[in-house]
């Protein structure tokens, strides 16, 4: 099962600083609130009791709309309408999870402004919310789509957009890479494919199917900047993609005129041609993707307003994907895995290979001779599902059949062609300069730890009867305690595909129990089967949890409904949103996400607030792979002691587990033989 997320987080409870032009004073162009957990709660021992999820309200179930049109093969899908969850139910599990960040006096005060919340403005914009929710299928979609991602300011990149590795490569040469690059293309024409002809296969969540929904707007898909709020364009019947290699651009078919796959080797011609023409860097207007919205923005419109740069825009944005084929750069030993996802996220810099990038597109496919190959992706349109399964049926497909990608067609093609800017004027030559700065700066700010943890994996879990997810999520707990004498609010993502159109919902990982459990581990006092009672109470909790933010039952998405209401309506903000409760629970120090594949490849992306960490990981049967990073400015954090530390929490909760095995499962009582 694949969790995802977001870089871009729940920043709707948070208003950042005025946005910057330029960087300074050791920020990243604008910093989140600062609120972070100061005291340890003495409540924190107190048993979360998580409350029964219910679907009643005061409104009838909408109507279920009409299917929507598309010029692709459509599944029929049997999914749920998204729900509005009753507002006492919310705030009872909300008051829940806040208990282990809040002091006594925090804890008072926040039950008092929710009680008032509730009665006063939180029941009138509960009606506003209804009613909204009775007249579409999915009230929280197209809201969400805009306030996470097309109305958020900072750069695509390091921010919003991941890197998704594939396994690492050995070429031997030049052909090699060319060879490699073009079974790749092929293996994604082949998805896309699929994904076209509507074959995706319908997976069910207990007996509710799940929507493939998002596998149709990743290809062809593009952002584009625009002042306040961005815009998505889609192209799902494209038939091209878009190379670039030294910052120039080139248009090449993967379809011919009869519509059929192009063979890798004719593909693999035109990269190495490609290749040959290219022999001077271009201008890096790649690089303006890379740089603050409102900034790229601003450029946008000037680089657009000539019409031979528009019809380049155009292209680009049309295309179902880019390849960046990238410089060669040297790996620094035993940096090479840090070095391979830094790459995909921001690569590298503007002396590198940021400028040979389109950070707008949702796929990027990005290919260094180096070895280093792996997705870009651009998190607006769709969660990692789509992007991990690209990579699992592409891996997988190369590596079982030796010919793959001999069996397309081979003739009645474009052949690639090099698309054009106009020359650069002073205003672009300015702007080029500001996002060049702003990048080298992000890349300098951003830092990552491969831990490649091999001590056990989810095979060892599973024995133990726990579940590996909530493992590891509690494994990050008990690192950030030991680490900084705290909990932290940790975030991680859990999928809402039971409904139609349905994103994500959040997991609240840290609760009285993960607490309990950090506090029973640094205790020298406490027995082993306190801590392994603790931990085990822990793991269940944070899957009860996981269950209900499954079925659309979590806090935060209804309280962005609440508070989008207000908005929407010109009411005020209600205090409840600002309340300790609320900043601190929201202030995420620790943002996760679990992508799994059975290959040596993990995801990664940046912190989602100036004093906290991101961890993405793959839990696989023998080894745990975590992508771990901070931001270099924050003297608060360390992401290499913290993943050392992390790496003793793991062997820890394992000697604790040993010493106290779980008792074997009951076997059932043979039936007795009738007389």
């Amino acid at each position: 099962m694949y969790k995802y997320q977001s870089p871009s987080f729940d920043r709707s409870f948070e208003k950042p600083s005025a946005e910057m032009r330029f960087l300074g004073n050791g920020k990243v162009l604008w910093n989140l609130t600062k609120n972070s957990i100061t005291h340890q709660s003495p409540n924190a021992l107190a048993k979360l009791h998580l409350l029964p999820a219910s679907y009643s309200s005061s409104k009838n179930p909408p109507a279920p709309p009409s299917e929507p049109k598309s010029s692709k093969a459509t599944q029929k899908q049997n999914l749920l309408t998204y729900h509005v969850l009753p507002l006492e139910e919310t705030l009872n599990r909300f008051i829940s999870t806040v208990e282990p960040l809040l002091t006594p006096d925090e804890l008072k005060l926040q039950k008092k402004i929710t009680e008032d919340f509730k009665h006063k403005e939180g029941d009138k914009l509960q009606m506003l919310l209804e009613d909204v929710g009775s007249a579409e299928k999915n009230w929280l979609a197209h809201r969400w789509l805009k306030t996470a991602y097309l109305q958020y300011r900072s750069p695509v990149t390091v921010y919003v957009s991941p890197g998704m590795t594939f396994p690492r490569q050995k070429f031997k040469d030049a052909h090699a890479v060319v060879d490699y690059t073009s079974k790749v293309i092929f293996g994604l024409g082949e998805f896309n494919d699929i994904v076209h002809e509507g074959k995706i296969p319908v997976v069910k969540m207990g007996k509710n199917e799940l929507d493939n929904g998002q596998f149709s707007k990743v290809f062809g898909t593009c952002r584009i900047p625009k002042r306040l709020t961005d815009e998505l364009v889609y192209n799902p019947c494209s038939n091209y993609v878009v190379v670039i290699h030294k910052n120039h651009f080139y248009k090449m078919r993967l379809y011919n005129k009869e519509g059929k796959l192009i063979a890798a080797s004719c593909l693999a011609s035109q990269l190495e041609e490609i290749m040959n023409k290219a022999t001077t860097t271009g201008v890096p207007y790649g690089i303006l993707t890379t740089d603050s919205r409102d900034n790229w923005a601003e450029a946008y419109e000037q680089l657009s307003s000539y019409p031979g740069n528009k019809a380049t825009l155009d292209a680009i944005q049309g295309a179902l994907f880019t390849v960046s084929m990238d410089e060669c750069t040297d790996l620094p030993e035993s940096e090479e895995t840090n070095e391979l996802i830094l790459g995909l996220i921001h690569g590298g810099g503007s002396n590198v290979n940021s400028g040979n990038r389109w950070m707008d597109k949702t796929i990027q496919l990005v290919v260094n001779p180096n070895g280093n190959v792996g997705f870009t992706y651009e998190h607006s349109p769709a969660e990692g599902q789509p992007i991990a399964m690209m990579m699992d049926y592409v891996v997988k497909k190369m590596k079982e059949d030796q010919s793959f990608g001999e069996c397309g067609a081979t003739d009645n093609f474009t052949p690639a062609e090099k698309l054009a800017f106009c020359p650069i004027n002073e205003c672009i030559e300015q702007w080029l300069f500001i996002a060049k700065r702003n990048i080298d700066n992000l890349v300098f700010q951003l830092q990552m730890k491969v831990l490649k943890f091999e001590g056990y994996g989810k095979g060892f879990i599973k024995k133990q009867r726990l579940g590996p997810d909530s493992f590891v999520q509690m494994a990050l707990q008990l690192a950030f305690y030991k680490m900084h004498n705290e909990p932290a609010a940790q975030y991680e993502s859990a999928h809402l595909r039971i409904f139609e159109g349905g994103r994500t919902e959040t997991i609240r990982s840290c609760s009285n129990e993960s607490l309990a459990f950090c506090l029973a581990m640094q205790d020298d006092k406490a027995t082993n089967k306190e801590r392994v009672d603790k931990l085990r109470a822990a793991v269940n909790s944070h899957q009860t949890y996981t269950r209900l933010a499954l079925q659309g039952k979590g806090v935060d998405r209804h309280l962005l409904g609440l508070k989008l209401m207000a908005q929407e309506n010109g009411k005020p903000i209600p205090k409840f949103f600002s309340s300790p409760g609320v900043v601190k629970s929201s202030h995420f120090r620790m943002s996760t996400s679990q992508v799994a594949t059975i290959y040596d490849a993990f995801m990664g992306y940046g912190p989602a607030v100036d004093d906290g960490y991101a961890c993405c990981y793959n839990p696989r049967e023998q080894d745990i792979i975590l992508a771990i990073s901070a931001w270099r400015y924050c003297q608060a954090t360390d992401h290499l002691k913290f993943a050392k530390i992390l790496r003793q929490s793991f062997l820890q909760m394992k000697d604790v587990l040993e010493k106290c095995p779980a008792p074997a499962p009951e076997k059932p009582d043979k039936p007795r033989s009738k007389l």
